[in-house]
């Protein structure tokens, strides 16, 4: 069975193997949106470093310079096992231990979260990524979310906290399972967290993850809560890089 599959007694097959002069940076930022790898290209300095390579094609790499330190910067892919992998090949091209995730998730309660950055603190493991990196449980704790809350905090940027549902299905958030997950504290849905948390505590990397609330599933019908073209406010909207680029240069300067 699938919670059967943590296995920390023998070797994996394949393993991430670092290239002979692979830089060091001082932290990587990951987006998913297209909109906003479009915006960083046109609005920072950025120099490619190397790529990540699957059958859907080469993702770029970057490095930006940004306060006297060296970001590495991509956009990835949608869903656990595609999000995993692209930062274990990231193992390969660079030197570092520290991670900022950002994305959009769906809302499962509107009064906590709407107007503000979502900060996850434990993700219901919905997905199968992550039982392959931590043995079985539901949930797995997101270990740095106090860190970002702090910055969040002393920034002034307003943000709800709380638990979230990590699912591999996209169109099977059915109602039954939407009221458990909603009663046992989750205030958002998607499809990375637990999975990217899983693997980097087996890594030893540092996670920094916020989400931009999107879609809201807590009404009696799905709402996708953007008008056509719109931006803002929505994971497209580049001014949570802003944030996730700060983020990284706080981290950074506390030598964590």
């Amino acid at each position: 069975m699938i919670t059967d599959s943590f296995d920390n007694q023998s070797a994996a097959k394949i393993n991430p193997q670092l290239k002979e002069g692979a830089l060091c940076v001082d932290a990587c930022i990951v987006t998913f949106s297209y909109m906003i790898e479009k915006f960083v290209l046109e609005n920072y300095k950025c120099e490619q470093i190397g790529q990540l390579y699957s059958v859907t094609g080469i993702t770029p790499l970057y490095q930006i310079d940004y306060n006297n330190k060296k970001f590495a910067f991509y956009k990835t892919y949608v869903g656990a096992p595609a999000c995993v992998g692209a930062i274990e090949d990231t193992l390969s091209e660079i030197k570092t231990n520290k991670y900022i995730l950002f994305g959009g998730c769906g809302c499962l309660n509107r009064e906590i979260t709407h107007g503000k950055v979502i900060i996850p603190t434990e993700a219901y493991r919905d997905e199968g990524t992550s039982y392959h990196y931590a043995p079985a449980s539901d949930y797995i704790k997101v270990a740095n979310a106090p860190m970002v809350a702090k910055f969040m905090e002393e920034n002034g940027i307003p943000f709800a906290v709380g638990k979230t549902w990590t699912t591999d299905a996209l169109y099977r958030e059915t109602i039954n399972n939407f009221e458990k997950r909603k009663a046992e504290g989750c205030i958002s849905v998607e499809m990375e967290c637990s999975g990217v948390q899983a693997m980097c505590n087996f890594r030893n990397l540092e996670l920094y993850m916020f989400f931009t609330s999107g879609d809201l599933l807590d009404a009696p019908e799905w709402d996708t809560r953007c008008k056509n073209g719109q931006i803002a406010g929505t994971q497209h909207d580049t001014g949570h890089f802003n944030i996730a680029i700060a983020l990284a240069d706080y981290i950074s300067s506390l030598n964590l």
